[in-house]
């Protein structure tokens, strides 16, 4: 029997694709790889040999062999770096295009292991994550920038009042605010942009469902923003002024 279904779906993990970025290499529709790798359609002999010649591979070795059990040496480099980062702080990275999907898949390990990982030196212990974030809603923090946080096992209770956070809920999907908690309502919090522009907007904390706390910012340098005094005055102005009148709403 063909071992050629199991090998795409063993080789593409390795390199930490997802189904459809191991679609766009091969030229084909996500779904086709999917019914390959279920076993439910053969691959094609085009599909076998563009992936022969990524993985270096030969088509005997895709269509007879169990590559999982296989020492060859791209393979078995392969192994050893994933062995070499099993015990250090592996990061999953949630770009935009996957957060719909993370919404439904953020308990799911299979749906996580799909997603690309990395690792930061300056990170030890914890659980960290990775979020693109889209818009200037937390200016200077531009557009584009990658958030690197880490998990809020408590809830809300262990939330630091006025933080940044990946907030992660039903109804607001990801976003990445600071949290405000009021002292009346246990159930709400208000979640605050940096961009003073953007007014501050209150969530049930029964719909959040993940929280991670912001500690690293990755972005270009292209995309970073200059703040001259006036406009940095203008700034902490206006959030001083929000401060005030959630601390009135709250008090």
């Amino acid at each position: 029997m063909s071992q050629a279904g199991l090998n795409l779906k063993y080789l593409r993990k390795l390199r930490g694709w997802t189904q459809e970025e191991f679609a766009n290499k091969v030229n084909i529709k996500r779904s086709l790889v999917g019914a390959y790798e279920e076993e439910r359609a053969d691959p094609r002999l085009d599909v076998l040999e563009i992936v022969a010649d990524i993985f270096k591979l030969s088509l005997d070795e895709l269509l007879l062999k169990d590559l999982s059990n296989q020492s060859g040496s791209y393979l078995m480099k392969r192994r050893q770096q994933k062995m070499m980062t099993a015990d250090r702080n592996v990061i999953h990275f949630v770009p935009v295009k996957a957060a719909a999907g993370y919404l439904a898949g953020y308990a799911d390990s299979e749906f996580i292991d799909e997603l690309n990982t990395f690792t930061l030196p300056m990170l030890s212990g914890g659980n960290y994550r990775a979020f693109e974030i889209i818009g200037d809603s937390m200016l200077p923090t531009p557009s584009g920038s990658i958030i690197v946080g880490e998990k809020v096992s408590g809830g809300i209770d262990e939330v630091k009042s006025n933080a940044a956070y990946i907030v992660v809920s039903r109804n607001e999907g990801i976003v990445y605010k600071r949290i405000v908690k009021s002292n009346k309502t246990k159930n709400k919090v208000s979640l605050v942009s940096d961009n003073p522009t953007y007014q501050p907007y209150q969530v049930n904390t029964e719909d959040i469902i993940e929280l991670w706390q912001a500690q690293v910012v990755i972005g270009k340098i292209a995309q970073q923003q200059r703040w001259d005094v006036n406009s940095l005055a203008s700034l902490v102005n206006n959030l001083q002024d929000q401060v005030s009148t959630l601390k009135k709403k709250m008090n």
